[in-house]
C-alpha cells in the first residue's frame, strides 16, 4: 500500500535536509561524518528543489527518477559503515547512516511514485 503521496514525500525530503543538516550538532560528529551529512545534506535539498513535484522549486527530474535516487542512496546508507569501515570506529555514525538506511527503503517502498506528481499541465503552471 502507497500511503505517501507526492506532497507528503517533499515534506518528508525537506525535514530530510534539515536532519542531515543538523546531525552534526545532535550527535557530535566531527571530520568527515560532519562533512558527509552537510553534503547530504546540500545534495538533498537540491535534488528535492529540482523534482517535478508539488513541493520541488524548478521540477525537472522526474518524480519515479527521485524515487530511483532515494532507492540507491539507502542500500549505500546500510553498506557504508561496513564499505568505509566506521562500523567499529563509531558506533553513532554508524547507526545513524544504518537508521537512515531503513527510513529512506521505509519511505520508497511507501510512497506513491505514480501518483499526481507532476506540476506542469499542457505547459502552464498549476497551482501549489
Amino acid at each position: 500500500m502507497k500511503v505517501i503521496s507526492p506532497r507528503v514525500h517533499g515534506m518528508l525530503d525537506y525535514g530530510t535536509v534539515a536532519l542531515f543538516a543538523l546531525a552534526p550538532t545532535l550527535f557530535n560528529f566531527e571530520g568527515p561524518y560532519a562533512t558527509v551529512c552537510y553534503l547530504l545534506a546540500a545534495g538533498y535539498l537540491l535534488i528535492t528543489l529540482l523534482t517535478d513535484f508539488p513541493m520541488g522549486a524548478m521540477r525537472v527530474i522526474p518524480f519515479p527518477v527521485h524515487g530511483g535516487l532515494e532507492l540507491v542512496s539507502g542500500l549505500a546508507f546500510l553498506a557504508a559503515p561496513f564499505v568505509f569501515g566506521f562500523n567499529d570506529l563509531n558506533e553513532t555514525a554508524r547507526n545513524f547512516f544504518m537508521i537512515m538506511g531503513v527510513v529512506f527503503l521505509g519511505t520508497w517502498m511507501l510512497t506513491d511514485w505514480r501518483g499526481v506528481a507532476h506540476a506542469r499541465t499542457e505547459g502552464t503552471m498549476m497551482p501549489h
